[in-house]
């Protein structure tokens, strides 16, 4: 049996270290969070005893890594000029945050190109994220995660991953993380046996599985290529409990953690799905 570090998103409501609690209690060894309301710009200050709480919390429960996920708002990709200087200083106050608690990852939606045509996208992208690099000189990792390619977003082939690192000036600070769900809505075969070794092995080639530090373990709600983003509950969905399976028990991911955002109406969810999960790991 592979071992798993295996959680899900969890809630900031409260204190930031209230985060921690509730992967705890849902004996998550990972988890996920967004450091601030991820649909407004302005952010409060962490109190510093939060963040020294956060840190001995995140040590002494053992969860690791933790991820922050990047705000809807942010759009590295617009051709709006004030929307993407906006985007920039936002992105660089979140990943101070990211590095004031001193989590692992700092996961990055691709952002769209709002009909500027995918080109222009991808270099707009890669431009700002060398300024932000440069300028923030993150300690925090930050993971590009594919897309399902809704609408004029970008990152939903494997191509325009490997083209936004290779214009890094520091891709070294840049890792990935690969959403099962939108992986499938975006025409990636992962729900066969022969599909998944073939798409992990194009991703390799073009990107390499090493760089895969977070898979965001979903099932789909949508059909394979649909490009539409509807996550659904571990096996319930159209890539399947065995496929999920063969996914998380992939040697090719074998060091990667897997944090669930699977649809949320209440804990109830969380723990059926995670309890799901384990038996596919331990299967």
């Amino acid at each position: 049996m592979i071992e798993r570090r295996i959680g899900v998103h969890v809630s900031i409501a409260g204190k930031i270290w209230e985060s921690l609690e509730r992967a705890k209690a849902l004996d998550c060894n990972a988890m996920q969070i967004f450091s601030r309301n991820p649909r407004l710009w302005q952010a409060s200050e962490f109190d510093q005893s939060d963040i020294e709480h956060f840190k001995r919390l995140k040590v002494d429960y053992d969860i690791a890594p933790v991820a922050v996920h990047i705000p809807y708002i942010i759009n590295l990709a617009s051709p709006v000029a004030g929307l993407y200087k906006k985007s920039i200083v936002a992105y660089i106050e979140d990943m101070a945050r990211a590095d004031t608690l001193g989590v692992e990852y700092f996961v990055t939606h691709l952002g769209s190109h709002v009909g500027s045509g995918e080109d222009k996208g991808i270099k707009r992208f890669s431009d700002a994220l060398n300024q932000i690099i440069n300028k923030a000189k993150p300690k925090t990792m930050i993971l590009l995660e594919n897309t399902a390619g809704s609408g004029s977003w970008i990152g939903y082939k494997f191509e325009h991953i490997k083209r936004m690192i290779d214009e890094l000036d520091q891709p070294e600070n840049v890792g990935v993380c690969l959403d099962t769900a939108h992986t499938f809505e975006a025409g990636y075969d992962i729900k066969s046996k022969g599909g998944l070794d073939k798409t992990l092995k194009k991703f390799d080639k073009l990107v390499g599985l090493e760089k895969i530090k977070v898979v965001h373990f979903n099932d789909s709600l949508s059909e394979l290529g649909s490009h539409v983003d509807r996550h659904q509950h571990i096996g319930k969905g159209n890539i399947g409990l065995a496929a999920m399976k063969r996914i998380i028990n992939h040697p090719g991911l074998k060091d990667a953690a897997f944090i669930m955002e699977t649809p949320k109406e209440s804990d109830k969810d969380d723990k059926r799905n995670l309890a799901t999960v384990r038996k596919l790991i331990k299967g």
